[in-house]
């Protein structure tokens, strides 16, 4: 065979998931219909927030601390500047839920924070208006990690470890056999012992069980410029932040290009018809709210961006990913549906991936995230 292993999409799952395999000593095979690290899915943008005082539920504290040490491992290997530690802070009322799963979070795993009400929000970080009622957590491990570093990283790691990466090659089928699966990749076939499938919202192009349930949504980021004080906006002044206030989840990073701060809506773009219908145009007036966000929560920032990206990704209807193997075809993994909050945990989905690959069973509790809760949860 080709390989032990082979890996089709190396965003960031499939390149940590071949990282994993080949540094446990696994032949890998990886497929990249784009070039390595490239803008056309969700591992893009420039930055993405780390955090483990998590918006979405404390279950997912163990994935994320332990995402937090390989991602300390993967920068120290490569030497590139992966992950910023400029802490992470949630704002809102304290009774939303989100606030409240951050609080959860905090509590129930014992991570390293603050709790900063109104008062001490506005003298701390005057940056963002403060509210009335309004706390602040800050998650003081959280921070800032670089998506297409990360993913040249560990393409790099893993072909150093011995994998073989095939860029600008689009896989045309997946066929299980009793003994190995046989891929077709620009018009070549290659046969391994399993496949990993983590082709983002293409993935269900490619497992016929995942088909009707991801739903391809774009992920818009804008960059806003300092009206004045640059400086308030630096990493060392200004942690990552998601803010849920008013109905409005904006999310950002600090001044990390050295002129704009990057912010954004989470999952208020509508819906694409597949991710081959992906495009970079958005009107301007659809962009008009954000820009009001910003005039409001962040006044020191000019409230027009002085520029935009769109990226896509698949999501499920319950936002939580898929990550098993394909019933009845056990040489099969997918990884899918990150739902737009997967990237920080990647290096732990991918350490997942590689134990289901080739050991069958994976140590972390994976059981939300199986494929058979797909017809419970479709629309």
């Amino acid at each position: 065979m080709d390989a032990d292993v082979a890996v089709i999409g190396l965003g960031a799952m499939g390149s940590m998931t071949a990282w994993h395999l080949a540094r446990a000593g696994a032949s890998v095979l990886g497929f990249e219909q784009f070039g390595l690290a490239h803008d056309r899915g969700a591992s893009a943008g420039e930055s993405r927030l780390f955090r483990m005082a998590y918006h979405e539920g404390a279950a997912y504290v163990p994935l994320l601390r332990h995402a937090r040490e390989l991602w300390g491992e993967l920068g120290a290997a490569s030497g590139l500047p992966l992950f910023h530690p400029t802490g992470c802070l949630s704002l809102g009322l304290p009774e939303l839920p989100p606030m409240r799963n951050v609080r959860r979070s905090v509590e129930e795993h014992g991570l390293d924070h603050e709790i900063l009400d109104q008062d001490h929000l506005a003298a701390r970080y005057p940056q963002h208006l403060a509210r009335p009622g309004e706390i602040g957590v800050l998650d003081v491990r959280g921070g800032v990690l670089r998506p297409e570093l990360a993913v040249l990283a560990a393409c790099a790691q893993a072909r150093l470890a011995g994998a073989r990466l095939l860029d600008h090659t689009r896989v045309e089928s997946v066929r299980p056999e009793d003994d190995r699966v046989r891929i077709t990749a620009g018009g070549t076939e290659y046969t391994a012992g399993a496949v990993v499938v983590t082709a983002g919202p293409w993935s269900g192009r490619l497992v016929p069980a995942l088909a009707g349930h991801l739903t391809v949504r774009p992920l818009v980021l804008t960059w806003f410029a300092p009206r004045a004080d640059a400086a308030a906006y630096a990493p060392e002044r200004f942690p990552a932040f998601i803010r849920d206030t008013d109905g409005v989840h904006l999310f950002g990073v600090p001044m990390m290009d050295g002129m704009s701060v990057k912010t954004g809506f989470a999952d208020v773009w509508g819906d694409l018809p597949g991710p081959d219908a992906f495009t970079r145009d958005i009107d301007e007036a659809r962009l008009r709210p954000l820009g009001e966000a910003v005039g409001r929560y962040l006044p020191g920032l000019h409230p027009y961006p002085v520029r935009h990206a769109v990226y896509h990704e698949g999501y499920t209807a319950d936002r939580t990913a898929v990550i098993d193997r394909v019933p009845g075809q056990d040489r099969v993994v997918v990884l899918a549906g990150f739902s737009g909050h997967g990237f920080k945990m990647a290096p732990a989905f991918g350490r997942i991936a590689a134990e289901l690959a080739l050991e069958r069973g994976t140590s972390f509790d994976i059981a939300p995230m199986r494929i058979s809760r797909l017809a419970e949860t479709a629309p």
